[in-house]
């Protein structure tokens, strides 16, 4: 199992230096990772970076809480497409799930993924904040809305645990017959943990230790 073609080399913290993402982007290129996932600042740097190699750019809209207004959303993900973005993965907002905003819920997914302009759109569904019934509506809203992808965690949940072999699973058959796809991301950290992620069904891996992963 080639992993590197997995793994999307994560870096999102609040402080990164543009010396911590040159090593994450030079890492990237070294272990020939499917791609980087950086904050919105650091698109346009990654994607002219990255412009002579195969490495996709991801960012994140809506991060980590999900509880901007879908207009910004819609923004956010409008300024990455021009910023040279490949990828969107987008933070579901939870108290609209949890409140039974369905509606809401589906328009934000289908307006973000018109906004993506043909780009691949994924949904974080923050699955530490949700049980197995939450979890399978929201793959449900998911393939509703237009998304490609579902996605188990933004990693920024305290004491959260991040993706579950469990999550991933029950994501991956709620999803599968519609042709959506799974990115376990949250708390992955080694080989084992990141193969047991793609038997359970993910073909994407969210992780800042894609180097330990693959080495």
């Amino acid at each position: 199992m080639e992993l590197n073609k997995y793994i999307e080399h994560t870096l999102l913290k609040q402080d990164a230096t543009k010396t911590e993402v040159i090593k994450l982007l030079d890492e990237a290129i070294e272990h020939s990772f499917f791609g980087v996932c950086v904050n919105p600042i650091n698109v346009a740097f990654a994607k002219k970076y990255l412009n002579s190699t195969d490495v996709k750019v991801v960012t994140v809209v809506g991060f980590p809480l999900g509880q901007t207004t879908s207009e910004v959303k819609v923004l956010e993900t409008i300024d990455a497409v021009r910023n040279g973005a490949d990828e969107i993965d987008m933070v579901l907002n939870v108290g609209k799930l949890k409140d039974g905003e369905f509606d809401y819920i589906t328009d934000e997914i289908s307006k973000v993924k018109k906004a993506c302009q043909g780009r691949v759109l994924k949904v974080i569904l923050e699955t530490d904040l949700l049980n197995q019934d939450e979890i399978v509506s929201a793959c449900k809203f998911c393939i509703k809305g237009g998304a490609d992808f579902v996605k188990t965690s933004t990693g920024f949940v305290k004491n959260g645990v991040g993706a579950k072999v469990e999550d991933v699973r029950l994501m991956y058959e709620t999803v599968k017959s519609a042709g959506l796809r799974v990115k376990a991301s949250g708390g992955v950290r080694d080989k084992e943990s990141a193969i047991a992620m793609t038997e359970a069904g993910a073909v994407r891996i969210g992780t800042s230790s894609g180097v330990k992963i693959c080495t």
